[in-house]
């Protein structure tokens, strides 16, 4: 199914988005992660918070209008060509102790760094305007052929994505300035991905 920008652009499917066969095929060891996707591991961690009434925290769903439907049968539909009414933001967000919390979930098979062209410019802008007026704002990494995974401030990421227009700029987040500058964050039994408690850290909330 081909989906479009509101500009008629085609949406092209980065790096983080894509899982090849042999990924998918590949058994996983802990028990933690057996073949989901960060996406199915911040949903169950984002119930589980709402479950125990820590926050309130949704993925946020996209407005498409559907261009082209087949009917392969009188009882199904399949549409195979659609737009997005209006470029996405951010992947996630809610409500934290009392303040605007917004997200972006990105995935790599990368093992070194992490590709900068995977965020796009309006959603840098979507999380600096948030951040100026006193949301929470980060970016969740996860380095799927290693299985580890990095919550990195919004500040930090402003930083990364501004020097890559430097003469000399990198194109990537080396692996080794998440550890850095970042946070790692533990697979759990409940939550799978308790990325609260790095807020709770991060921000001084006690």
């Amino acid at each position: 199914m081909t989906f479009h920008y509101p500009n008629g652009q085609a949406y092209l499917v980065h790096d983080d988005k894509k899982k090849s066969k042999k990924q998918l095929n590949k058994k996983k060891v802990s028990y933690s992660n057996r073949g989901m996707s960060l996406e199915d591991d911040l949903t169950r961690t984002n119930e589980y918070y709402l479950l125990k009434n820590r926050a309130v925290i949704h993925k946020k769903p996209i407005p498409i209008q559907v261009v082209n439907v087949d009917y392969p049968r009188r009882s199904a539909a399949k549409i195979t060509e659609a737009y997005y009414k209006k470029a996405s933001t951010t992947d996630y967000n809610g409500v934290y102790r009392g303040r605007y919390i917004d997200f972006e979930a990105k995935e790599t098979r990368n093992k070194t760094s992490f590709p900068l062209k995977n965020f796009h410019e309006h959603q840098i802008k979507h999380m600096n305007a948030c951040f100026e007026h006193g949301g929470i704002c980060f970016v969740v990494i996860r380095f799927s052929s290693i299985n580890r995974v990095f919550l990195l401030n919004f500040p930090q990421l402003k930083n990364w994505w501004q020097q890559q227009f430097d003469e000399n700029g990198k194109k990537s987040i080396p692996i080794k300035a998440l550890i850095k500058e970042g946070y790692e964050i533990k697979y759990s039994l409940a939550p799978r991905l308790p990325y609260l408690d790095l807020i709770d850290t991060l921000y001084s909330f006690k």
